[in-house]
């Protein structure tokens, strides 16, 4: 059993750690916009790792066998970085720059943004494989990485909070509500960004990238 935690804790260790390779990645994109530019694309980085009992209860919803192989070709988001920016055409802007690094190799895309869901949600979704290099040799780690702009950041946090309130059993007026207010904040998010661009011409990129 004692065998079995360590070889789980070093397992969840490198997720851990592919997650802080993209977050130190992202960091120094903000450092660099702060110094050496006039306009700062990110505005929070955060990050969560996944519990080992949510990890095996997301295999069991599946029927995957737990096994250490079986998790790590199943599951994708057990490392969760998530980036908030100003403005739509930050999120493209971010994702391309974040990709374009040669360590970093895209795996899925789903793009909400050009795409969103049925109940309005907008964001930019990207896995990720980042190399961490431990002393057991070097290791290939998918981290997930969400990309969207603060006023459907706040929307997502919102309808997190209902969903967990109402054990997702949401009544439908809520729901139909929620779906209005996602609405309203992607318009906001479009009138926003066209005021931005009015005083300052930032280009308007649209473009996700795309997985190998």
């Amino acid at each position: 059993m004692r065998a079995l935690r360590d070889e789980t804790e070093r397992f969840m260790q490198q997720y851990k750690f592919g997650m802080d390779e993209v977050i130190t990645k992202l960091s120094i994109l903000r450092e660099e916009f702060s110094q050496a530019h006039a306009y700062n694309p990110i505005e929070h980085i955060s990050s969560r790792l996944k519990s080992v009992d949510s990890v095996v209860e997301k295999m069991r919803r599946k029927g995957v066998e737990p096994t250490f192989d079986g998790i790590r070709e199943t599951i994708t988001d057990i490392a969760g970085v998530r980036v908030t920016c100003s403005f739509v055409s930050d999120a493209y802007r971010l994702a391309e720059l974040l990709t374009a690094q040669a360590d970093v190799r895209v795996l899925q895309v789903k793009d909400y943004i050009a795409q969103p869901k049925e109940n309005g949600y907008q964001s930019l979704h990207l896995i990720v494989e980042v190399p961490v290099f431990l002393s057991t040799g070097e290791h290939a780690v998918a981290v997930e990485v969400q990309i969207r702009t603060i006023a459907m950041d706040f929307w997502a946090s919102l309808e997190h909070k209902i969903y967990y309130k109402y054990d997702r059993r949401v009544p439908g007026d809520l729901l139909e509500q929620l779906t209005d207010a996602a609405r309203t904040a992607a318009e906001l998010d479009a009138r926003m960004e066209r005021l931005h661009r009015s005083v300052h011409g930032v280009p308007h990129t649209r473009t996700a990238p795309t997985h190998v």
